[in-house]
């Protein structure tokens, strides 16, 4: 998935034609779906990839996007800030996702 390695939103894009249709979002100590409100604990969650950006203006301008598939089946993704501008609480639940449930490509 090189090609898409300039914009997240691209990658985002490839990552739907493949199934990972879920979107994330980070509420009270848990990953929760967009759509369906199901919420995951760090223990429900495998990284099947993930992807690193620096902003191509402001090389502060730090993101990374990651693929997830949940216990259930769900699959999508979850683009956060690192860094500086990282959100510390989002940052913490993604470093007590266990180190063997990531698949990385």
């Amino acid at each position: 998935m090189k090609e898409f390695a300039k914009h997240e939103k691209d990658l985002i894009r490839k990552y739907e034609s493949e199934g990972f249709t879920h979107n994330f979002r980070h509420d009270s100590g848990k990953l929760k779906d967009t759509k369906s409100d199901n919420a995951y604990s760090p223990e429900d969650i495998k990284i099947v990839n993930e992807h690193r950006y620096e902003g191509m203006s402001n090389p502060s301008d730090l993101s990374i996007l990651y693929a997830l598939e949940m216990k259930d089946g769900a699959k999508g993704t979850f683009l956060m800030a690192y860094g500086p501008s990282a959100d510390v609480e989002t940052a913490e639940f993604f470093k007590a996702i266990p180190k063997e449930k990531f698949k990385m490509k």
